[in-house]
């Protein structure tokens, strides 16, 4: 049976309640303690008796908490934070305390699961509410059709919860059938939505480790429900292996446009590399919003109606059609968009603006997008994101309203580079590399649509160039998508040059150098055996990152060593006599697996994740590295096996152990926390080599979660903390002879890949298609040049700062 914690500002009041849901169930019902006041007759909460009352009645079942209103709540949430020894799961509901608590004591007693329970407790106000006739327009929230027929509650899997891809893929599921379909998040306790509103969808603020209730009325509705539940169990196709091509949500265009200076926009940054060469075209300006226009008569309000729904319809029409051109994450974007245009909840609003109003369609359809991006903005994270998209639709449908060309790309015939204040979705997917040989915009970050879709098209791009729109329409520009260095009206030899070395294809011979013959191992990062082939292509010296996800991913339970160890040969065999770093289970955080990681972690990017889900799972961890052991004695490869997440000395000896009792003989550790950098003297002495993992190291050192696209300045491994932190990891590999590499996203990074060099990293591992350009700028630096440089960047106050003193001192050195 589970336990029941009770927490309430007044003892009187939790007393009573409890004793009256008693009263329902008699000695038979279950154990509840109560957290109640804050002392000596205080009203108020404390979160540490919380936390022990949760203790007392911890049952392996669970334990649900009742709170009655303000800080009961907060108070409950902090203790969860202080339990250490709790039996079960805890489950905090929104439910009414006094009838919620009555509802939950009778079920509890029947002995059912917590989730019943919780849900039970929910619904105790539905017989009140029909008793006295509640009409439900009256009741706050959006309205979700009728009464569910079924129901199903799912935790949501994929990495970024209900982001804007799975939206339409649900959207896109649910209309298939005869059925009205509703979501709600029960973590929040919100309302049910509408499913067939991606907008509606959206606000449900459903993240990672959520569980979604799912109800459904209608002929079809269980086909429904089995629909949505396939989709969940998938994570909406983001569960597949890395390196697979997805668009997460949190790479979009940035909300918060204010900026106070240069220093905390970050500047120009340079997004997708290369260099072009071009006359300046600008984005044409966004639609101004529509003048004031006197009421319309109510014969005038049908029509209207109409033409909103025709201009919706027409706009989502154009959009799918853009999508049909082109593939991949272009595609899925613009699916997304046209979804957006029709959104029910969108043209609901405008339609009742006109009938009950008289605004007109554009003035309708204007206000009705301004409130749902007021809610987004207050939302902020996720939602705040899609306001670019939420723009770009409203102004797609009153431009089709006004009978005004769509907005757009420029048409051109002739090569040019576009710069706008921004581009939405639909727009930059739509660019032809054939003619806009370069992006920039004032707006946006590294993690941006515009950034991901002009690395996908191959397009040089610049974001956050803040003066952007000053330069002269028709100016000749130079852009350098490496650097982020624009040159305005460049000489004639500058020009030539640029365009010699724009269509230059840069090639890697197989031995990373520098100028003055140091050597630096240039290495692939391998995401399966699916992946061999472009690193071989590429002529990489080996893999320095060989990531293990993709055989657990997708399995109800481990794989066994069988499995592993031909999956693994594939990878040793391709590399005979050459080093491979092979990397132990990454699971946790945006990688859970079903049978190592928790659905309900609080905060998983800080949790049970890496070599941490070894302290669950230690058999999975043996497992693997019995595999890895046979696949190592079997092939000729250099094999190197290392693990994630590190972050104590002890930790470190530990795995070192258990791979010795394997005969694994090169063992390593990833470095991706500040103790493990702060440490790494220590921990290189007990183990043989470190691999920094710039992506985890930026976002622990910064405290900026790295999937969330608002932080993405931040998460910039230029930052000054963040490069110290390398250096200090490097400096621990030469006093103790021990090699660091780096096989984070930064190694790509042509300019920075020279720093690092600088600073003491031994090897690069990357993306293959990234080997040439590194390969290329380090064979035109000395070593010297490279520490000198290292030692003035990380010196610097800045990551502005660090990446531009880097190009002045480095390029074309």
């Amino acid at each position: 049976m589970i336990g029941i914690a009770v927490v309430s500002h007044s003892p009187r009041l939790a007393q009573s309640a409890v004793d009256l849901a008693l009263e329902m169930v008699g000695a038979e019902g279950p154990a509840i303690a109560i957290a109640a006041g804050a002392g000596d007759g205080v009203t108020g909460t404390d979160a540490i008796k919380v936390a022990e009352a949760i203790t007392e009645v911890s049952s392996p079942d669970g334990v649900l908490v009742m709170m009655d209103l303000g800080s009961a709540v907060m108070s409950a949430e902090m203790a969860l934070e202080f339990l250490s020894d709790a039996d079960g799961p805890v489950k905090l509901t929104s439910a009414p305390f006094v009838e919620g608590l009555m509802a939950a004591v009778v079920r509890a007693a029947g002995g059912a699961s917590l989730d019943d329970v919780e849900r039970e407790a929910r619904g105790a106000l539905q017989a009140k509410q029909t008793h006295l006739g509640d009409d439900d327009d009256e009741l706050p929230g959006p309205q979700a059709g009728p009464a569910a027929e079924h129901s199903i509650e799912v935790a949501l899997r994929n990495p970024h919860g209900l982001h804007a891809r799975p939206v339409a893929m649900l959207v896109t599921a649910v209309s298939a059938f005869e059925a009205t379909v509703t979501v709600a998040n029960v973590r929040s306790g919100g309302l049910p939505v509408p499913a067939n509103s991606p907008t509606a969808l959206l606000g449900v603020g459903a993240r990672q480790g959520d569980t979604i209730s799912v109800a459904a009325a209608g002929r079809q509705a269980r086909e429904a429900l089995d629909a949505v539940n396939a989709l969940v169990q998938r994570g909406f196709g983001e569960l597949e292996t890395p390196g697979a091509v997805a668009v997460p949500e949190d790479c979009a265009a940035r909300p918060d446009r204010e900026r106070s200076s240069e220093a905390s926009s970050g500047g120009p940054i340079g997004v997708s590399p290369g260099l072009a060469v071009g006359p300046i075209v600008r984005m044409p300006e966004p639609l101004a919003e529509p003048a004031p226009a006197p009421e319309l008569t109510l014969n005038e309000r049908a029509e209207a109606v109409d033409r909103i729904e025709a201009a919706a319809a027409s706009v989502a029409r154009a959009l799918i059609d853009k999508a049909n051109r082109v593939s991949g994450a272009a595609r899925e974007i613009l699916e997304v968009t046209s979804m957006m245009a029709t959104d029910p909840g969108l043209i609901g609003d405008a339609r009742a603006r006109v009938t009950d109003d008289g605004h007109t369609p554009e003035r309708a359809v204007w206000a009705a997008v301004s409130d749902i991006t007021s809610i987004f903005r207050e939302q902020g994270g996720l939602l705040a994101e899609r306001i670019p998209d939420l723009h770009d639709v409203r102004n797609r449908i009153v431009a089709e309203l006004l009978g005004r060309p769509a907005p757009g790309l420029p048409d051109r015939a002739e090569p040019y580079v576009l710069v706008a204040r921004d581009l939405a979705p639909a727009d930059t997917a739509l660019i032809d590399p054939a003619l806009c040989r370069a992006i920039v915009t004032v707006e946006g970050g590294p993690t941006s649509h515009t950034a991901i879709l002009a690395r996908a098209l191959g397009v040089p791009a610049v974001v956050a160039a803040r003066h952007a729109l000053e330069i002269r329409e028709g100016s000749v520009v130079i852009v350098d998508g490496t650097t982020g260095m624009i040159v305005v009206d460049p000489t004639d030899e500058q020009v030539a040059t640029a365009e010699q070395e724009s269509g230059r294809v840069v090639a890697f011979d197989g031995t990373g150098r520098t100028l003055d013959g140091h050597r630096v191992q240039l290495l692939a990062n391998v995401a399966s055996p699916d992946s061999v082939a472009a690193a071989l292509e590429a002529n990489a010296e080996g893999v320095g990152l060989f990531r293990t996800e993709f055989c657990f991913l997708d399995h109800e339970e481990a794989p066994d060593v069988e499995e592993q160890v031909a999956a693994y040969r594939r990878v040793f065999a391709a590399f005979p006599g050459q080093k491979v770093i092979i990397r132990t289970l990454d699971a946790g955080a945006d990688k859970p697996l079903a049978f190592v990681t928790a659905e309900d972690e609080a905060n998983p990017a800080l949790g049970i994740r890496g070599y941490r889900t070894a302290w669950r799972s230690p058999k999975l961890l043996d497992s693997q590295l019995q595999a890895i052991a046979i696949a190592a004695a079997a092939e000729a490869a250099d094999v190197g096996v290392m693990a994630p997440m590190i972050a104590t000395v002890d930790e470190s000896i530990e795995f070192a152990s258990r791979c010795a009792d394997h005969g694994l003989r090169t063992v390593g550790v990833m470095i991706e926390t500040p103790a493990a950098a702060i440490t790494a003297l220590d921990i290189l002495q007990v183990v043989d080599f470190a691999s920094l993992g710039t992506n985890d190291l930026a976002q622990y050192t910064m405290a900026a979660d790295r999937l969330a696209g608002e932080l993405a300045l931040l998460n910039d491994p230029w930052q000054p903390a963040v490069l110290r932190m390398i250096r200090e990891a490097c400096r621990a590999g030469v006093a103790t002879g021990k090699p660091v590499g780096v096989c984070g996203e930064a190694a790509a990074d042509p300019l920075l890949a020279a720093i690092l060099v600088g600073l003491g990293v031994t090897s690069l591992s990357m993306s293959p298609r990234a080997l040439g350009g590194v390969a290329e700028l380090l064979r035109s630096v000395t070593v010297e040049q490279c520490r000198d440089a290292a030692a003035t960047v990380v010196a610097a106050s800045s990551a502005t700062m660090a990446r531009t003193t880097a190009a002045a001192l480095l390029v074309r050195a």
